[in-house]
């Protein structure tokens, strides 16, 4: 990650790296960007409750891109359907009764997760608890979404009774989550649009919030308090005035071959989309990657596990 002013490592990305073959995310016309590790995102953000459902989807294209240096169309279509027929005997398995990412989604096969310490970033979103297999994912408003062939599981995590938990909230709230559950209070900050930083730790010590049309400032309203419930109000009012594209304005762009779990995709706009790397898996052979990715979503649901649209054999990853 790189560090972005005062905010932790975060990264951009462009196209997706499969042993120097690549593939893209396209949403209508994306700027594809990656955050590592840390990350903090600040914008006022557009509170309508329009929905994208139609218009923004995140779908990879695989594009292979076979080198034949020397040898002439015969050999190269050879090359092509070899290359071809290999990938297709890649396949994923998936343990419907695992309860977290790790236990529910299995490398495909010649792949493997690389270890990381039980205390980092990386493994706090292989972690990410998962409601049972075949949920539905929820609305804030408890109404159901219907799948339509875009996810492969549900993140069992609340988001409230609000509009409010869309996408870069979700990646938001993921990254402030780990901060709070390992009690690294100081690390949790987002900047509105307008530039104000809205840091965790100035709201725990009882300062609240005011928005004044453009204007932003803090007060003294409340009690010091880090409990979850406040943590949460919190988070809420971040959700309000931040979004993609104060996010897409705060990452770095890094090469493909360094991406990382807790790395972001996303097109800042209002509105814009976002989906976070909650894991990666790696062929020791050939150094090709594959990883998962979750999002959220407008109006505000639940964290889901995508699918790959391209590859019913290897998706999710």
């Amino acid at each position: 990650m790189a560090t972005l002013k005062t905010l932790e490592i975060i990264t951009f990305l462009f196209p997706l790296s499969y042993n120097n073959k690549f593939s893209w995310l396209f949403i209508e016309n994306p700027v594809i960007l990656m955050v590592q590790g840390f990350f903090l995102s600040k914008n006022f953000k557009n509170t309508s409750s329009f929905s994208m459902e139609k218009k923004l989807v995140a779908i990879f294209f695989f594009c292979m891109f076979l080198q034949a240096c020397g040898q002439n169309v015969s050999q190269s279509k050879q090359v092509d359907a070899s290359n071809k027929q290999e990938r297709s005997s890649v396949v994923q398995t998936i343990t419907p009764e695992g309860n977290i990412i790790t236990t529910r989604f299995n490398p495909p096969e010649g792949f493997k997760r690389l270890p990381n310490d039980t205390t980092t970033f990386s493994n706090f979103l292989r972690s990410l608890p998962l409601k049972p297999h075949g949920t539905l994912v929820s609305f804030f408003n408890g109404k159901i979404k219907s799948n339509n062939n875009v996810h492969d599981a549900v993140v069992d995590l609340p988001i409230g009774k609000r509009d409010l938990h869309h996408c870069a909230d979700a990646v938001m709230r993921l990254r402030a989550e780990y901060f709070f559950q390992n009690k690294k209070y100081d690390s949790i900050h987002f900047n509105f649009t307008n530039g104000f930083k809205a840091d965790y730790g100035n709201w725990r010590k009882g300062k609240r919030i005011v928005v004044k049309g453009n204007q932003v400032s803090w007060i003294q309203n409340s009690l010091p308090s880090d409990s979850p419930k406040d943590f949460w109000k919190y988070l809420e009012m971040v959700f309000s005035y931040a979004g993609t594209a104060s996010l897409e304005k705060e990452m770095k762009a890094v090469a493909i071959e360094e991406m990382k779990i807790g790395d972001v995709f996303i097109k800042g706009d209002f509105p814009g989309h976002a989906v976070i790397v909650v894991d990666l898996a790696v062929d020791v052979s050939t150094q090709e990657k594959v990883f998962l990715l979750v999002q959220s979503y407008m109006p505000a649901q639940e964290i889901q596990i995508l699918k790959n649209p391209n590859n019913s054999k290897l998706s999710p990853w």
